[in-house]
């Protein structure tokens, strides 16, 4: 028996009593963009690979609660609830702005969920947000609550001349999981795929994380999303071509394309869900965002698989399929797209400035 058959023979789906699915989802992107040329501009003299086109970087006055909460508002918008309704609101990131004081109540006081909600913050590297979304299915599904907010969302961090530094940007998504006849995307199956498989890192008072080098490809992105893919395959009696889009966590350009091609996806299929080129690595937002650009155009009918990745690690599969609801729901709120295309290019030393990179002692 293989180490794939041996994670296989375990596979479990995550099934919900009651059927679940997204009724609104909502994305943020800031408008500030960082060409990856001018990271190679300060710490190669321009020579060498770009990993991404330009990275979207926070304002001086956003951080993971302002943004969460405008995620959070293109959300209700789409499901057309009131905010009241939300039974719990959920913030997954791993650059919380206050180390003891939770960002979900921040968010959840501005849209107007308060007092009667569940309110808490999440934490797994870059699988957050679909920790908070599993959860979510869950309390949807066993009927404690009729709605919940789920958001990925992250500032992100990467030290100055560190590889992360040309694709750690910013941004991510939020989504109301509510019950499955009410929903514009259906969740039929969920899966997780977890191990201890220390690939990269932040201890306590370090300002920057730490990475594995080449192994954050194997044993840990690669094994963790393959895996997680692999095992829902089996478990829905699924294959690629019955998918009409994939979107998988995206550190990068290659590793995303990679995975997919792996699990025998075609470059089509994963194009839509592709944004790293453009806004850089969103973090605990990097899948579900790329899932947002998904619904934004997707049809009645069609499938889609979404896999993401938390380092240290783990990965969260989905597999979706969007209902007769979906019409008319990306014109309530500003769509993926259109926050990409708002962009305001700026040099490394605004950067710097907006980010806080430049210490005065």
């Amino acid at each position: 028996m293989t180490e794939n058959d041996h994670d296989h023979e375990h596979a479990r789906l995550l099934k919900t009593e009651h059927p679940v699915g997204i009724v609104g989802y909502g994305a943020y992107v800031p408008r500030y963009r960082l060409p990856a040329r001018e990271v190679a501009r300060i710490w190669t003299n321009g020579t060498g690979g770009l990993p991404i086109e330009e990275k979207s970087v926070p304002g001086l006055d956003e951080d993971v609660a302002t943004m969460s909460i405008e995620a959070a508002r293109n959300a209700l918008a789409r499901a057309q609830i009131n905010p009241s309704d939300l039974r719990a609101v959920w913030v997954g990131s791993e650059s919380h702005p206050y180390a003891v004081k939770p960002t979900s109540t921040i968010v959840a006081e501005a849209i107007g969920a308060v007092p009667s909600t569940q309110a808490a913050d999440w934490e797994f590297a870059c699988k957050a947000g679909t920790e908070a979304m599993v959860a979510a299915m869950g309390f949807v599904g066993s009927q404690m609550a009729r709605y919940a907010l789920a958001i990925g969302m992250d500032t992100a961090q990467g030290r100055p001349g560190d590889a992360l530094e040309y694709t750690a940007g910013a941004g991510g998504a939020a989504f109301i999981i509510g019950p499955g006849d009410d929903s514009l995307a259906e969740i039929e199956s969920s899966y997780s795929f977890v191990t201890d498989t220390p690939d990269f890192w932040r201890r306590q008072y370090a300002i920057y994380p730490e990475h594995g080098q080449r192994f954050t490809g194997e044993p840990a992105y690669f094994k963790h999303i393959t895996s997680a893919g692999e095992a829902m395959f089996e478990a829905t009696n699924t294959k690629p071509e019955d998918y009409a889009y994939a979107v998988f966590h995206q550190p990068n350009t290659k590793f995303p394309q990679r995975a997919g091609q792996m699990l025998g996806f075609k470059p089509e299929q994963i194009a839509t869900g592709l944004l790293v080129p453009r806004i850089g690595n969103t973090y605990s937002g990097a899948a579900i965002i790329g899932l947002t650009a998904i619904l934004d155009v997707a049809k009645p009918g069609e499938r889609i698989m979404m896999v993401s990745f938390g380092s240290g690690a783990g990965s969260d599969a989905m597999v979706l399929r969007v209902t007769d609801k979906i019409a008319g729901k990306p014109q309530l709120a500003t769509t993926t797209e259109e926050y990409i295309a708002r962009r305001t290019e700026i040099d490394y030393a605004e950067y710097v400035r907006m980010r806080g990179k430049l210490t005065m002692k």
